[in-house]
């Protein structure tokens, strides 16, 4: 099997979740988080639209990490997203981490907005 280094050239990596928190670009962010290939920085959840809706042009696609478990993004959400353009997969967070972290190595335009897995000490 050939085993090759993941090259982000630049763009800011998920490095990894525990409950409550993620790490992002070797710095950890406690509870929800947006995060593009620019920048990571702490969201309010699916009450706090407007980190969302002003990655209309910067993203293709936001991955939304549900948690721990998947489940149904909002509605309204899902659509005010669809309408600026950008697609919106839905999936648990560990399964947006990863597939944030192959596609923005590959250049991608993709962001991830992810709820922590669970609560407690890292």
């Amino acid at each position: 099997m050939r085993v090759t280094e993941v090259n982000f050239d630049g763009a800011v990596p998920i490095d990894g979740y525990g409950p409550g928190f993620f790490r992002v670009g070797k710095q950890i962010i406690e509870g929800p988080v947006l995060v593009t290939a620019a920048r990571a920085t702490q969201w309010g959840g699916f009450s706090d639209l407007a980190p969302l809706m002003a990655l209309k042009g910067e993203v293709d696609v936001i991955f939304l990490g549900m948690g721990a478990e998947i489940a149904h993004a909002p509605v309204d959400l899902r659509d005010q997203l669809e309408a600026l353009g950008m697609g919106v997969e839905v999936m648990n967070s560990p399964a947006a981490c990863r597939t944030y972290n192959v596609l923005v190595s590959e250049g991608r335009r993709v962001a991830a907005a992810l709820l922590p897995v669970g609560e407690g000490l890292r």
